[in-house]
C-alpha cells in the first residue's frame, strides 16, 4: 500500500493524514492523543473497539465498500461484546476479517489509519468539538490540495497550448505551398498536424473522440480531459514535430517517431509516478 502523508493541526495536536491507494487515511493514534497521553492512546482505540455501536458501523462501512469483507467473521465480534475478556485489537480485527477501513503501520509515522468516514466516526468518541475541528482541518487540507492541482495542470495546459503556437506556425511556413494557398481551407492542415498527435499520444483522432462523446464535445476537447503526464508529453510531441516539419520529414516519418516518443515519456512518467507512491515516506508494515 503506497503512502504519502500531510499533516494537520487540530486543536494544537499535529494529525498524520496518508493518502494510501488514492483514499485519504487519518492517524486515529494522533487523534488519541486529545483524550490521553501517547502511551494510553493504543487503549483508547482498544475501548473504541469494543463498542458494539462501532463494529456495527465497520462492519456497514465495509459491507459498502469491501467486498472480500468477512461478514460471518465479523459477527464472531459482536457476540463477544460486554464480555471482560473481549480486548480486540485493530491488527486482530483486520486479519480475521479482511477489513481494510483500518490499518496499522510500523515505524516512522506509525500508528492505526482509519479512512476518513471511520476516522471522523472516532473524533465521535474524543469529543464532539474536537470532531468538528478535524473536519475543518481536513477540508482546508483537501481545498489547498485542489488547488495546488489545478495550478499544476493549468500550468502544464498553458504550456501546451504556447507550444501548439509553435507547431502552428511550422505548418503554416513549411506544409503550405503559397501557390495552392486557399483561405477557405487553411484549417485542413492543422487539423490534420493536430490529429496527428492526438493519434500519437491517445490512440485516437479529435473526430473520433467527439464522436465518442457529443455532449462534453460542446464546451470541450480531448485535451481538456488528459492527464497531466500526458500533457507534458504532448507538449513535448509539439517541440518535436515542429522541429521534424523544418527539417522536412514526411508526415508518415514524423508520425512514427512521434508515436515513439509518446509511448516512451508516457512509460517514463507513469513508472516515475507509481515509484514515488510506492516509496511514500518509508513506506509501511501492517501488524
Amino acid at each position: 500500500m503506497a503512502m504519502k502523508n500531510r499533516i494537520i493541526t487540530v486543536q494544537d495536536i499535529p494529525i498524520t493524514v496518508s493518502m494510501a491507494d488514492e483514499e485519504d487515511y487519518i492517524c486515529i493514534t494522533d487523534m488519541a492523543a486529545a483524550k490521553s497521553d501517547n502511551s494510553r492512546a493504543a487503549d483508547v482505540i482498544r475501548n473504541w473497539l469494543r463498542n458494539r455501536s462501532t463494529l456495527e458501523f465497520l462492519s456497514t462501512w465495509e459491507e459498502m465498500y469491501n467486498p472480500n469483507f468477512k461478514v460471518f467473521e465479523s459477527e464472531h465480534f459482536k457476540k463477544d461484546v460486554g464480555l471482560v475478556t473481549f480486548t480486540p485489537s485493530v491488527s486482530e480485527w483486520v486479519e480475521k476479517t479482511d477489513a481494510i477501513g483500518l490499518f496499522v503501520k510500523k515505524g516512522r509515522y506509525g500508528g492505526t489509519f482509519a479512512h476518513k468516514d471511520i476516522a471522523f466516526e472516532f473524533a465521535s468518541a474524543i469529543s464532539p468539538v474536537f470532531k468538528l475541528y478535524l473536519i475543518r482541518e481536513f477540508q482546508r487540507l483537501k481545498t489547498q490540495e485542489n488547488d495546488l492541482r489545478k495550478i499544476e495542470w493549468d500550468a502544464k495546459r498553458f504550456l501546451s497550448k504556447n507550444n501548439y503556437l509553435i507547431q502552428t506556425d511550422a505548418v503554416k511556413n513549411y506544409l503550405i505551398p503559397v501557390c495552392n494557398y486557399r483561405e477557405d481551407l487553411q484549417w485542413l492542415p492543422y487539423a490534420e498536424e493536430a490529429d496527428l498527435l492526438n493519434v500519437a499520444l491517445f490512440g485516437f483522432t479529435a473526430k473520433a473522440w467527439r464522436d465518442a462523446n457529443p455532449e462534453l464535445a460542446k464546451n470541450s476537447n480531448v485535451r481538456d480531459y488528459a492527464t497531466i503526464n500526458e500533457l507534458t508529453v504532448l507538449s513535448n510531441l509539439e517541440s518535436h514535430n515542429a522541429q521534424m516539419i523544418r527539417e522536412g520529414k514526411s508526415k508518415a516519418d514524423r508520425f512514427k517517431i512521434l508515436k515513439e516518443i509518446a509511448e516512451y515519456q508516457i512509460r517514463v512518467l507513469n513508472e516515475a509516478e507509481n515509484i514515488s507512491k510506492q516509496i511514500g515516506d518509508g513506506g509501511q508494515d501492517d501488524q
